[in-house]
């Protein structure tokens, strides 16, 4: 009986202490999605250079949110380069090329099961 109470204490203590980590997960993902948007949005209107402003913001979000939760590397790191490129174009005044990438960002971060 005492090993069945230690075994339930200690799975809820894992579950509360694991919470902080998804939410904070989640957080980066969710800001990095936001930012790549405004990208996309703002790289249609050719605003180029709000547009790179949100991809570089995105593409932090994106390498934090990749480095905390390691089984959904695959699809940030997709992002990660979708954005990079983001920033390429929308660097060189190609606002348009810009947006596409970043959609494409968001893609793979929804991909990645953040």
């Amino acid at each position: 009986m005492r090993i069945i109470s230690t075994m339930i204490v200690t799975g809820a203590l894992a579950c509360f202490m694991s919470t902080p980590v998804l939410a904070s997960d989640a957080g980066h993902t969710s800001e990095a999605m936001e930012h790549a948007g405004k990208a996309q949005a703002h790289g249609e209107m050719g605003h180029a250079k709000e547009s790179l402003s949100h991809a570089k913001e995105s593409l932090a979000h994106a390498k934090a949110a990749r480095d905390d939760h390691a089984a959904s590397h695959k699809h940030m790191d997709e992002a990660i380069q979708h954005l990079e490129e983001a920033i390429k174009h929308a660097d060189m005044g190609h606002g348009a090329e810009s947006a596409k990438h970043s959609e494409e960002a968001m893609k793979h971060m929804r991909q990645s099961g953040h």
